[in-house]
């Protein structure tokens, strides 16, 4: 039977297809893997601890934090789940302030740490969490008990009567939001939220049992945990892994040179960067072959047929230069689906030329979270957007209630994965979960419109945020996001943000990509000292000036940028100190702390100009 609940999918791979290396992970140097049957019976162990223990009742809400994944998350995910409490995973990037404020609200009976540093946060937000008993850490540490220590055996009876009273409907995970405009917001979920948006998705994932994903997005975001049961559900084994572990001869995508593994963007991009400095660090016939392949990339489509010289010219290019991309990532991967913020057109364009097909999805943690993905099989995909909807998704296009472009609007959506609703917060579930012509629907925020694709289907195009949108003081509607999506495909910008409410022209804060700049510098006997000193820099300044000038022409008058500053700045999840960053765990600009931050440089830009 297909699972009904979240825990069933480790129990239907145990049923259809036991694997040897279900999960893994790099532990002291080693790999270790976990069979099925081991992570059942840790998962097991988990239960009746909690409920025999440590006193565990349905309904308690316990805290998973971690550096990076690992199986122990998985297995006590599932052990939570048994027991019939409701698990509360955490960003470890997150600031000091927001663990006590999430804790505080879902009333965290027991945290359970991944990371020295991670229970040290832990322990120092517990004085201010009066609900908190407890702190248990993954690793050996002294002063701190480890997970292993809750663990029991014996009858399992006491579980499975909880198991078995556990109905699809029931809530069964709190994930707070990133929190891009204010304080986070705990989504809940049901079982039947997350199964029914994985049993949709998980045919298009073009992997079969026995092959391998590479997992390092945290498994707190709702993305990498729903793929992660859609692997169970496969059969495929998982290996787990750090974004900080990934490149190099010694990295993981060479050591298990998986099939398949997600990503954001933003790494994709900082992979293609690399990829494209080292070009140029070629000389002669190298350098030139290098380039020549990049730029038969740019005439990619997906679907597209080459015959005669066009054909013979991309077969030479994937041999010389394309082989080696795909090498990198381990020479077998079959398709990376990435989420989590839009994707640039240029990097899915240019992978997928090089034999790495990309794929984009769309959806939020309130949708559990997939609405629409671009499919892998041939006819399943248009680049520049985030495709049709899946199966029992529906999604509509509203354009009221807000000055858009025709055949644009807020994107709504109804299916089985929205979400109950916001814990604690009733209000504001009642503003994005709202009545339209007798129906409930789910008002995303986010803007985009219905674009004719393949097979007669609708392929949904996304446009800009809703709350996002920038109103000059002339009246006019500026979408920010697509104008920083392509300023930041240039290798010399890291981060921009686009400002300009109420003023009369937009303008941009630019962050530099210092590599790439320092190369920029080296051949352009440009001495880089730091990149606080070289970018007040006159031929820097133009430098920048030639970038606004090249972009500006793709976007509206009233779009284009007519100001720039440029930051001697890293932006950021979190500060080396604690305190918030720049950037949401998913690597999404906090406009409203850029706003706070540079509001000094922001009055500069506009003090006294025109446009």
């Amino acid at each position: 039977m297909e699972p009904t609940r979240l825990f069933d999918f480790l129990y239907y791979q145990q049923q259809k297809f036991p694997q040897e290396k279900s999960f893994g992970y790099r532990q002291n140097g080693n790999w270790v893997y976990f069979s099925t049957a081991e992570m059942i019976e840790m998962a097991n162990k988990v239960s009746l601890g909690l409920i025999a223990k440590l006193g565990v009742e349905p309904g308690d809400k316990i805290a998973l934090v971690s550096t990076q994944n690992r199986p122990e998350w998985v297995a006590l995910d599932i052990g939570i789940q048994q027991a019939g409490a409701i698990s509360v995973p955490v960003y470890p990037t997150i600031s000091q302030r927001d663990y006590e404020y999430i804790f505080n609200e879902a009333e965290v009976k027991y945290c359970f740490c991944g990371g020295e540093d991670l229970v040290k946060k832990v322990r120092d937000t517990q004085q201010n969490v009066s609900s908190l008993k407890e702190v248990f850490s993954f690793d050996e540490m002294p002063g701190t008990p480890s997970w292993e220590t809750i663990w029991m055996e014996g009858d399992f009876s006491p579980v499975e009567k909880i198991k078995n009273a556990i109905q699809p409907g029931d809530l069964a995970t709190i994930i707070y939001t990133s929190g891009t405009t204010g304080e986070p917001k705990g989504v809940m979920l049901s079982h039947n939220n997350v199964v029914s948006n994985i049993l949709s998705v998980a045919p298009m994932v073009p992997v079969k049992a026995g092959e391998r994903a590479l997992s390092f997005l945290p498994l707190c975001h709702i993305f990498e945990r729903a793929v992660t049961y859609a692997y169970l559900h496969h059969g495929v084994n998982v290996v787990q892994t750090g974004t900080d572990n990934l490149g190099g001869d010694e990295g993981d995508l060479k050591a298990i040179r998986p099939h398949f593994f997600t990503t954001v963007p933003r790494l994709l991009e900082k992979v293609y960067e690399k990829i494209v400095n080292k070009g140029r660090e070629l000389s002669g016939l190298k350098r030139s072959l290098f380039f020549w392949a990049m730029d038969l990339a740019d005439d990619f489509e997906y679907d597209k047929k080459y015959t005669g010289l066009a054909a013979l010219k991309r077969k030479i290019a994937d041999r010389l230069i394309f082989s080696k991309w795909r090498e990198a990532l381990g020479g077998n991967v079959k398709g990376i689906l990435t989420g989590s913020s839009a994707c640039p057109v240029k990097i899915a364009r240019v992978f997928s030329a090089a034999g790495v097909p990309i794929r984009e999805g769309y959806g939020l943690t309130e949708t559990s979270p997939a609405l629409t993905i671009t499919r892998f099989e041939p006819g399943g995909a248009v680049l520049g957007t985030v495709g049709p909807a899946i199966t029992g998704v529906e999604i509509k296009i509203d354009p009221t209630d807000g000055d858009y472009k025709p055949g644009e609007g807020e994107i709504l959506a109804k299916g089985p994965n929205v979400m109950l609703g916001y814990y604690k917060k009733p209000e504001a579930t009642a503003a994005v979960i709202k009545d339209v012509n007798g129906e409930r629907w789910f008002h995303t925020g986010d803007i985009g419109k219905l674009v004719d694709g393949p097979g007669g289907k609708k392929y949904l195009k996304i446009t800009d945020r809703k709350k996002e949108l920038l109103k000059t003081s002339n009246g006019k509607y500026v979408a920010p996001a697509p104008i920083e999506s392509k300023f930041r495909e240039d290798f010399l910008i890291e981060q921009i943000m686009v400002v300009g409410e109420q003023q009369k022209f937009v303008s941009a804060l630019i962050v530099p990509a210092q590599e790439a700049l320092q190369d920029w510098c080296t051949h352009h006997g440009v001495e880089f000292t730091s990149l606080g000193d070289v970018i007040r820099l006159p031929k820097i300044q133009e430098l920048y000036q030639e970038l606004i000038e090249k972009y500006n022409p793709l976007f509206s008058h009233v779009e284009q940028i007519k100001q720039f500053r440029l930051l001697d700045a890293v932006w950021e999840p979190v500060k080396p100190d604690g305190s918030e960053g720049e950037l949401t765990p998913t690597m999404k600009l906090k406009r409203r702390v850029i706003q706070a931050k540079y509001a000094p440089v922001i009055e500069e830009i506009y003090a006294g100009r025109k446009e």
